[in-house]
């Protein structure tokens, strides 16, 4: 079976799949330490690798720092030559261009890397400006600390209006990333989607399994636990019709319900953000990888959810 073909980012060629890291540390949403552990979080990192994942995404806020922490560890035990995405979080205290700059300084620490091949902004919060985050980005980049540039949970507007301050800057915006599955698809109705892949902008779909609904693992009479299950429970009963086409589509191609779920994401031309808790996990989701959806099963897909 054909596999998705890969994509550009940072200058580099990649599997349009990479591995997210926000349960790493992550006690409050994804329950660490209860069901998981570092040992689990390895696997996963090793299964990914092992099949061709060559992108990690992460963020200074998931796990507390934590999860750079160990995702640095790991790559330097690897060797592999992984495309690293990290995130500056807007937090209210960080005013001006140089918020950014110490921030960046302590994801590089806990990476244990002098650059980063991604540094995003995570949010476009206030009260500082877009324009005053790219200058800030800009720095970055002409410090040889940052290697290409992206922006995290942009509308098309705002994502245009940081296009522009790094364009001035001699920087182009190098991707954007977006919440994208079955179930929320705001990034392909607001247009963002098909504007950036039309100008080169890699995609970076997050949550792509709604946070484990779209595996088949929950039902309306078993959510997902704590926040996830407040997050997705109206939804449940809902989704059913979509999460029956999604597993019709997976018996008939000999796949899991996730691996459909990644390759509808896939077939949008968008990188899926995958998490994983486990290799056993990693390693389903990478076989996404290995095959591809027909049009017509991407055409039921999209049809299947309003």
């Amino acid at each position: 079976m054909d596999g998705p073909a890969p994509v550009m980012l940072a200058g580099r060629p990649v599997a349009p799949l990479a591995l997210g890291t926000w349960q790493w540390g992550d006690r409050f949403v994804w329950g660490y330490g209860r069901g998981y552990t570092d040992r689990d979080l390895r696997d996963a990192f090793q299964a990914s690798v092992a099949a061709g994942v060559g992108v990690v995404d992460t963020a200074e806020v998931y796990g507390l720092g934590y999860a750079e922490r160990l995702l640095g560890a790991l790559a330097r035990e690897t060797g592999a030559p992984l495309v690293i995405v990290t995130k500056c979080f807007p937090f209210p205290w960080r005013i001006g261009r140089w918020g950014l700059r110490l921030a960046l300084a302590r994801s590089l620490r806990r990476l244990g890397m002098p650059a980063v091949d991604v540094y995003m902004m995570h949010w476009p919060f206030g009260p500082v400006a877009i324009e005053t985050w790219m200058d800030a980005m800009a720095d970055a980049v002409e410090a040889g600390l940052v290697r290409a540039v992206g922006v995290s949970n942009y509308s098309v507007a705002q994502m245009r209006r940081a296009q522009a301050a790094l364009a001035r800057r001699g920087v182009r915006l190098a991707c954007v990333q977006v919440k994208l599955n079955l179930l929320e698809r705001d990034a392909l109705r607001s247009g963002l989607v098909e504007t950036c892949l039309a100008e080169g902008i890699a995609v970076m779909a997050y949550s792509p399994l709604a946070m484990g609904v779209l595996t088949g693992t929950y039902t309306p009479d078993r959510p997902p636990p704590g926040w996830r299950g407040r997050r997705y429970a109206p939804l449940l009963a809902r989704a059913r019709p979509l999460v029956d086409v999604v597993r019709e589509i997976a018996s008939s191609r000999g796949v899991s319900m996730a691996q459909v779920a990644l390759a509808w994401v896939m077939a949008k031309g968008a990188i899926a953000v995958a998490g994983a808790k486990t290799g056993r996990q990693a390693a389903d989701n990478a076989q996404a990888l290995r095959w591809s959806l027909r049009p017509d099963e991407v055409r039921v897909l999209d049809d299947a959810w309003a």
